[in-house]
């Protein structure tokens, strides 16, 4: 691409602030920005990303994105506000009407024909039609996606994978803590979140793509790994697991002490058996940390020989928003339709500007 990359940011909250400093300083232009928050609306986004500068790009009202987006015409628009894909139809949506690449952060949008699949091959119809690229980014395309991938290339043989994340429910709001059961009784938690946890891979499965179970995030992680290794999935199920603490816990975020043996929060567990007799179990576990306890990734890798690595710490908003932005110039480039990043060349650290690695 003989001249800057152009770009939108649809969703101007926390993780807007890394997205658009590093989309500036990887030589983008941003040439507009969308948000639904009367509080956000009307801001300059230098005022969003700090640093004391008037960047000239003014915070517009969502619904008024079709038509700025049609007006200004960008190469890509960055999605960032909730997590599934009925949450980010709309902004794919107004993207794809008009041939505006987009990339969005949702968890699901990173492999969701296993989950909304009608939603999903509707934006890719829209993309087709219209000339332009969506899929989803983030921290598990790199870390629960390629880097799997990446070490799975360096074994003999391959017979399991076993991956966990886990994370603090406390830092994410009341909201969360509760989707994820802490501070209930290990009844009530059965009872609220384990309902589902007999249920076979057709009938869970069917449950999900009808939206009355959501999926976890590992649900399109491993449809993702399928994908990519060419393992074809013959069944997956999913369960939800109580996590709890042999002693009293102090939830800020819900103002109350966990006892001991309630339930922190969730494991969301995810077991993919495949034709080629690979197994994928998978697990995301969102919880009330006590003192000792940090975010941590680990993979581990049964076969010939045997491999486990971890990623202890990990900064997961920057990790997220790095990932996403040095996606873009592989997202130009791809194919229109929902192209998930399973089928996109690996990540590569963007060393020029943006628009050089723009091949179209």
């Amino acid at each position: 691409m003989l001249r800057k990359v152009k770009a939108a940011q649809y969703g101007c909250g926390k993780m807007s602030v890394y997205l658009m400093r590093y989309l500036l300083e990887k030589g983008a232009d941003i040439v507009a920005a969308f948000d639904v928050n009367p509080a956000v609306i009307g801001k300059d986004i230098g005022e969003i990303i700090g640093g004391g500068k008037t960047l000239g790009v003014v915070v517009s009202d969502a619904r008024d994105a079709e038509r700025i987006l049609a007006e200004r015409k960008p190469d890509v628009c960055v999605i960032a506000t909730l997590s599934t894909m009925a949450d980010v139809g709309e902004a794919f949506t107004a993207c794809a009407r008009n041939g505006v690449n987009a990339i969005a952060t949702a968890e699901e949008a990173i492999f969701p024909w296993n989950s909304s699949p009608a939603i999903t091959a509707e934006l890719d119809a829209l993309a087709k039609q219209h000339g332009c690229t969506l899929a989803g980014s983030g921290y598990p395309d790199m870390y629960w996606g390629v880097l799997v991938d990446t070490l799975a290339g360096s074994l003999h043989k391959l017979t399991r994978i076993v991956g966990s994340s886990s994370y603090n429910v406390e830092d994410y709001g009341i909201a969360l803590a509760r989707a994820h059961g802490a501070g209930l009784t290990l009844a009530e938690f059965a009872e609220q979140l384990g309902c589902n946890n007999d249920l076979g891979s057709r009938d869970i499965a069917q449950k999900i793509t009808t939206g009355e179970v959501a999926p976890s995030y590992m649900w399109n992680q491993n449809g993702w790994l399928c994908a990519r290794l060419g393992l074809t999935a013959v069944s997956q199920v999913q369960k939800c697991l109580p996590m709890t603490h042999a002693t009293d816990l102090h939830s800020s975020t819900l103002g109350m002490t966990i006892k001991a043996g309630c339930a922190t929060g969730m494991s969301a567990v995810v077991v993919t058996e495949t034709a080629e007799g690979i197994t994928l179990e998978t697990q995301c576990i969102g919880k009330v940390y006590a003192p000792d306890e940090f975010d941590r990734n680990e993979w581990c890798f049964e076969g010939e020989p045997d491999v486990t690595i971890t990623v202890d710490r990990p900064a997961t908003v920057e990790l997220t928003c790095a990932t996403l932005v040095n996606r873009i110039p592989a997202l130009i480039d791809a194919a229109p339709g929902y192209i998930s990043t399973d089928k996109l060349p690996n990540n590569v650290y963007l060393v020029r500007s943006m628009e050089s690695y723009v091949k179209g």
